[in-house]
């Protein structure tokens, strides 16, 4: 018999026990479940970082500062148009209040002493040493999607397999009984 021609687990069969069968649905449903729990977990925890990270970001505001040391040069990043990442320099800039503050802060790199720069800060007037961009919000909203969505088909898939440990003992004690039952007919057969 070709595996396409055998009948599914859940019919009818003589020889098919009832853990069989509880085996069958419990694999269907687990199936189930996680093709949609996981993708959905995902994309939950996905928007939520993304939805934090959005809030955090209204209370933001940029203030131009300026550059007032020179950032450590960073190997394999070109200067001149400032991909490649962030440095951290000291900036100067200018509070609400009127007074001149300095911190360090993440600028592009190739920023040099004297350049103007666009720094954050929180609500509280404190300046932002690594703000988010974008991408690290879409980096961060990503990796929770992805840890969400895989850690839900994990614990199901183990919710199934405990289950299947559980329906094997069931099996198992199944099977001795019958075992012992049919030693006892030989037995007397044999007398």
């Amino acid at each position: 018999m070709t595996p396409w021609t055998m009948r599914p687990p859940w019919r009818h069969d003589l020889l098919r026990r009832g853990t069989d069968v509880a085996q069958s649905w419990m694999a269907l449903a687990t199936g189930l479940l996680i093709s949609v729990a996981a993708p959905t977990a995902g994309v939950l925890a996905g928007q939520a970082v993304d939805t934090a990270s959005q809030q955090q970001h209204a209370d933001w505001h940029a203030v131009t500062a300026v550059v007032t040391k020179e950032p450590p040069a960073r190997a394999g990043l070109d200067a001149r148009d400032g991909t490649g990442g962030r440095v951290h320099a000291t900036v100067r800039w200018t509070a609400s209040d009127h007074t001149v503050r300095t911190g360090e802060t993440a600028v592009a790199p190739g920023a040099c002493a004297g350049d103007r720069t666009t720094v954050w800060l929180d609500r509280y007037g404190a300046l932002l040493r690594d703000p988010r961009t974008p991408a690290d919000v879409l980096a961060l909203s990503v990796a929770a999607g992805a840890v969400a969505a895989s850690g839900t088909g994990l614990l199901l898939f183990g919710t199934d397999r405990a289950g299947v440990l559980l329906l094997n003992r069931k099996r198992y004690a199944q099977w001795e009984k019958e075992w012992a039952e049919l030693d006892a007919q030989g037995r007397h057969h044999r007398r």
